[in-house]
């Protein structure tokens, strides 16, 4: 190996701390749906004595809403940093969430497409509770994301099981023999 290739593969390898500034961004994303949800928190609270059964409802929605919502950028932070960056180390940390270490790059699709399902489904719901305020269109389309986010996570699921089913290829040489 060649100095040129082993100064190219250096630089490859250290371009993974090029992604640490998006995770700190992300980071920073937390912080602000950590602050929407404790508006939307105490706006809930303001209509929960006065409001209908369906302003409660719709409160609590858009609650659990922002929470998947933090959930998934929560996930997106830890595996993607984990898998990409650099191992996170604990200092024997017992607050440490188990999953952290167990995620791997298929976990982590799968785990976001069934995030980004979950946030798909909660919209739909709450404009279901809602319905004066959305014409047939706009819930067509709603249920029509909901289902190519459904389809979308039964194709990554598909094609994981799949892949992990069929087996790691077979080496071979420039031709073709093991």
């Amino acid at each position: 190996m060649g100095q040129a290739e082993r100064t190219i593969e250096w630089i490859i390898v250290r371009s993974r701390w090029l992604m640490a500034p998006f995770y700190i961004g992300l980071i920073a994303g937390l912080a602000v749906l950590f602050v929407k949800f404790f508006i939307e928190l105490v706006h809930y609270i303001q209509i929960a004595l006065s409001g209908t059964e369906s302003d409660i409802i719709l409160g609590v929605l858009s609650l659990i809403d922002i929470s998947l919502t933090g959930n998934l950028v929560l996930i997106v932070i830890f595996s993607g940093y984990e898998n990409f960056v650099s191992r996170l180390e604990g200092d024997g940390d017992r607050d440490r969430p188990n999953w952290m270490e167990k995620v791997d790059f298929s976990g982590l699709k799968q785990k976001l497409m069934t995030s980004i399902v979950a946030i798909s489904a909660v919209q739909v719901l709450k404009a279901f509770m809602n319905l004066e305020h959305y014409d047939s269109s706009k819930l067509s389309w709603l249920v029509g994301i909901h289902a190519l986010f459904l389809l979308s996570l039964l194709v990554v699921a598909l094609a994981d099981f799949i892949g992990a089913y069929s087996g790691p290829p077979e080496k071979k040489t420039r031709h073709g023999k093991a």
